[in-house]
Formats: C-alpha cells, structure tokens, sequence
C-alpha cells in the first residue's frame, strides 16, 4: 500500500505543479508573444491540457482512493474523495463549461478582443467568464492541494505504523 499511496502522492504533485507552471506561462505568453490574440491562443490551448489532465488523473486518484486500507481514519478518506471530487469537477466546468462559452463568445466576436469597445456586452461577458474561470481553476488547485496533504499524511502513517511494528518485533 506505501507504492500506491506514493504513486498517488506523486500524481496529484504532477497536476499541482502542471497548475502552478500554467499560471507562468500565462503571464508570459501576455508579457512576450506579439499579439494578445496568440497569447490567448497559447493560454486556451494549454489549459485545456491541463483541464484534460486534471480530469484523469482526479478520475484516477478518486477510483484508488477506494482500494481498501487497513487502519485508515473514514473521515480523512471521505475527506480526500470530496477534495478529488473538487478537483475533476473544477477541471469539468472549466473546460467543458466556461472554455465552450469563451470560445462561442469569441466566435460572435469575429474579432480580436482587443478591438472590442470596453463596454460591449460581449466583452463584458467574456471578462466575467475568464474571471470564473480563473476562480474555478484555483478551486481545483486548493482542492488538490488538500488532498495532497490527506495522502502525504496516509502515507506518512503507514511509514510510522511498520516503523512502530519493526522496533517490537
């Protein structure tokens, strides 16, 4: 169970890391790239990695969270599952939700963006929807990094309980 619950551990730090590195290269795709529209290109593109990745390996995690464990505290295990949840249902509605709209809304555009006047209903609807879409990606990173803590201290557990287990015998 300690190989599982580290492959666990590392797959769920994967993600976390792969979130944390999107936000980089967000902002610097807008910093570099010539065009604002390539940048959101770049950033729509990656993010939907991301969300795709976010998806399966939640899925994953969620399905081996259920492996049976010996001595293990229900609400710690209930606790993680509703986290994972989180975390593939934020990975979800951002992409299969919030990035459609976004895209739909830029298709009736018809234009860059940033030709759009501030006060376009458009582009009003499209701020809105980037900014759920910043939010519900931070809702999975703080999911994840919940059940990243569950797991870590799981398999900190189990190390000390053979630890414990070793010295008596």
């Amino acid at each position: 169970m300690k190989f599982l619950s580290n492959v666990r551990l590392l797959l769920v730090a994967l993600w976390l890391g792969a979130a944390c590195f999107f936000i980089a290269v967000a902002q610097s795709s807008f910093a570099v790239l010539p065009s604002r529209e390539l940048a959101g290109s770049v950033v729509s593109r990656t993010l939907m990695v991301l969300n795709l990745s976010g998806l399966v390996l939640g899925a994953i995690l969620l399905l081996t969270s259920f492996i049976k464990q010996p001595e293990i505290n229900r609400f710690r295990v209930w606790a993680e599952r509703f986290s994972l949840l989180i975390l593939v249902a934020a990975c979800a509605v951002g992409q299969f939700v919030i990035g459609l709209w976004l895209s739909f809304i830029r298709a009736q555009i018809g234009r860059p963006i940033d030709e759009v006047a501030a006060d376009d209903p458009l582009k009003i609807q499209f701020n809105t929807l980037h900014q759920y879409s910043v939010w519900i990606l931070m809702a999975g990173m703080i999911a994840a990094l919940l059940a990243f803590f569950l797991i870590a201290q799981k398999a900190e557990k189990n190390l000390t309980s053979k630890k414990i287990n070793v010295q008596y015998n």
